[in-house]
């Protein structure tokens, strides 16, 4: 049982619990004629935020004052959408992703825009985060008449990807960076793009990415496939040995030898594809 503080509005309503410490509860008419101190329950489908919470944005309840409903409303619609996805959603993130909705649609309405070079990379490494991400885009078009460009999309999804995997938006953003450098390596060494619409891309984007993945969590490789490989794949394999040595040195990490051969088969497959 709850004790109101506050109704936002209708579909939000800031309480207290026996220990008076402060939640946000939203849900569908969870705060229509809620007057201050009525104890309330939350119902089944609501869902309870506590204001204790910390991220890189700051304090929950000190990112709470500063944030219109509305926008705390969309974050949380975009977490929904997100949990039809993913087993785990992280709900303390509702209040950075709100946050940085709400400075987005300020530097939209002075016309202003913010490139995101990693966009596309996002779009790949974080489909679904995309995807659900993308619900921003029609609310604030039908709210505010706002047209969110993809850039903007990219960096919401990366606070989806926070919520679902357990990392921090700069760690993501951190690995989408580097998935980006090493593939610019492989096409300079190729001397030509890489077509992304192909499934050799994406699984090349995704195998370096949880490569990183398992640079920082030191998990290794059981199978050695270097020796086969460098034989049968010189070229890619040569690349395959800058590009791992460039990531190590990016994330502070040590790659295992056995992280080479595997990504040699992958850049093998794009450049077959490819030609």
């Amino acid at each position: 049982m709850y004790r109101v503080i506050k109704a936002l509005n209708h579909n939000a309503v800031l309480v207290l619990d026996g220990a008076s410490q402060e939640y946000l509860i939203m849900g569908k008419g969870i705060g229509f004629g809620k007057k201050v101190s009525e104890r309330i329950e939350p119902a089944p489908d609501s869902v309870v935020y506590s204001l204790q919470s910390v991220s890189e944005r700051g304090k929950a309840k000190d990112l709470f004052k500063e944030i219109d409903p509305r926008y705390l409303e969309m974050a949380d619609a975009v977490l929904n959408e997100a949990a039809k996805e993913f087993a785990h959603v992280d709900r303390g993130v509702l209040f950075p992703m709100a946050d940085h909705i709400a400075f987005a649609v300020s530097r939209m309405r002075r016309g202003e825009v913010i490139a995101n070079l990693l966009t596309q990379d996002i779009q790949v490494l974080f489909y679904k985060e995309f995807k659900a991400a993308s619900l921003v885009r029609r609310l604030l078009m039908e709210e505010e008449g706002l047209e969110v460009p993809d850039d903007e999309i990219g960096y919401v999804a990366l606070h989806v990807h926070a919520a679902t995997a357990g990392e921090k938006v700069s760690s993501a953003m951190q690995i989408a960076a580097a998935v980006r450098e090493c593939i610019t390596m492989i096409e300079e060494d190729a001397g030509k793009r890489i077509a992304v619409q192909t499934l050799s891309y994406n699984r090349l984007m995704n195998h370096i990415r949880y490569m990183a993945a398992r640079a920082v969590t030191g998990e290794e490789l059981k199978l050695n496939m270097n020796q086969y490989i460098s034989r049968e794949f010189p070229g890619s394999y040569r690349i395959a040995e800058t590009v791992c040595a460039h990531l190590g040195k990016h994330l502070g990490k040590t790659l295992s030898d056995t992280e080479i051969g595997y990504l040699a088969m992958h850049i093998e497959r794009v450049y077959t594809e490819d030609e």
